[in-house]
């Protein structure tokens, strides 16, 4: 195994660098999780969670991953035999789905190309035949990381408020939550799904769902099962500044120190500094004479740039060159992308001399692996970084 000096560059899309504020935040003793330090804790982190969902409303947090995220969302809302309607953006698109019909939803899942969003005109087509109302909830991921595609939700929920219908509108912003611009309240989103392991900048172990009140409601009348992920405990014992589980403590610790840095930077700037790094991506990716997979110039992603190979190419030996000679690693090609696109992630602790590192090995591995390539990308890529900055 080939010994590197300095720093690993983990350029995959989540889980990201976790800043060093945010280890040694974490790395405080543990404390009594009924204790009045701990109802302080929590009573200060819920509110501050808000403004980086873009709601008012309550944000639940599980000591899950993700998908024990995308698990709460449905079963809090829907009940055995409920239609739902999902669109097939990518793979962790298809997983959710494949999630829902395991719990005993029916699911219609609209076909994609992977390089594209959620349709909102096909979701409207859908909508509009549903006569009877019997889709009960719209899944749509915001950012969908094996691609690098942003669905615009807004336009989704747009297409619902046109056909006048009830379905609930369920998103995951698993990669696009506190790094791409998004809107609980303003958008019309009935449930929110997060992890802790992205833009947040902490390690994997928190899932949240923000709710709005049509979601409360319909939590009410909701019949699949539900114990671990049932909202209404969480919401109680949230009121004085508790959970109804032992919760995880230092990951909570973490999240408090997260969001002083993403308040110091100001949601804005955060944004701004993701979309910049994107656009570089793609002008290096241009330059090099490759294709960036989203195929759509409204849906690039600021989080991540999936990397489409010529035909011949093997997209993990280019990731296993890098890795080996330049101790950086990138995200693979999952599902049906397998082989044909890596992902450079641009997430979360990130500035532009990161990017411009991460550029030079991913450049340096192209033409190590043999994939024809021209010169220039990383100019290409300082080049805006540099007019941003003027």
């Amino acid at each position: 195994m080939t010994t590197h000096s300095g720093r690993h560059f983990l350029q995959i899309p989540g889980p990201t660098n976790v800043p060093d504020r945010v280890l040694r935040a974490m790395s405080a003793p543990t404390i009594d999780h009924r204790g009045p330090e701990f109802a302080a804790l929590v009573r200060e982190l819920l509110p501050a969670l808000g403004p980086v969902f873009g709601t008012e409303r309550p944000v639940v947090i599980y000591p899950s991953s993700g998908t024990g995220a995308w698990e709460a969302a449905l079963v809090n809302t829907l009940s055995p035999g409920d239609r739902v309607l999902a669109s097939e953006t990518g793979h962790f698109a298809t997983l959710w789905a494949k999630l829902a019909t395991g719990l005993g939803l029916d699911v219609e899942l609209i076909p994609g190309d992977w390089r594209h969003g959620a349709d909102p005109d096909a979701i409207a087509d859908r909508l509009a035949a549903d006569e009877e109302h019997a889709i009960k909830a719209v899944c749509v991921v915001h950012n969908e990381t094996s691609t690098g595609v942003t669905s615009r939700v807004p336009a989704v929920r747009a297409a619902m408020d046109a056909e006048a219908h009830p379905a609930l509108l369920l998103v995951d912003t698993i990669s696009s939550l506190a790094s791409i611009d998004y809107r609980h309240d303003e958008w019309g989103v009935d449930v929110t799904v997060a992890g802790s392991q992205k833009g947040l900048m902490l390690p994997p172990g928190l899932g949240f769902n923000a709710v709005s009140a049509k979601a409360l409601a319909a939590h009410a009348d909701a019949r699949l099962p539900r114990s671990y992920w049932d909202w209404t405990p969480i919401l109680d014992a949230n009121a004085s500044g508790a959970f109804p589980y032992t919760p995880a403590t230092n990951l909570l610790f973490g999240l408090r120190e997260a969001l002083a840095m993403l308040n110091e930077e100001g949601l804005p700037a955060v944004f701004a500094r993701h979309q910049r790094h994107g656009a570089a991506t793609r002008a290096a990716v241009r330059a090099w004479g490759l294709e960036v997979l989203c195929a759509d110039e409204r849906e690039h992603s600021g989080s991540l740039t999936a990397v489409l190979l010529p035909n011949g190419h093997d997209a993990d030996e280019v990731r296993r060159v890098i890795l080996e000679r330049f101790d950086m690693s990138l995200g693979s090609g999952l599902g049906r992308l397998a082989g044909t696109v890596f992902r450079i992630g641009h997430l979360g602790h990130f500035n532009d001399l990161t990017l411009a590192g991460t550029l030079s090995g991913v450049q340096m591995g192209l033409q190590l692996a043999g994939v024809p390539t021209k010169p220039g990308g990383v100019e290409a890529a300082l080049e805006l970084l540099r007019e941003a900055g003027e």
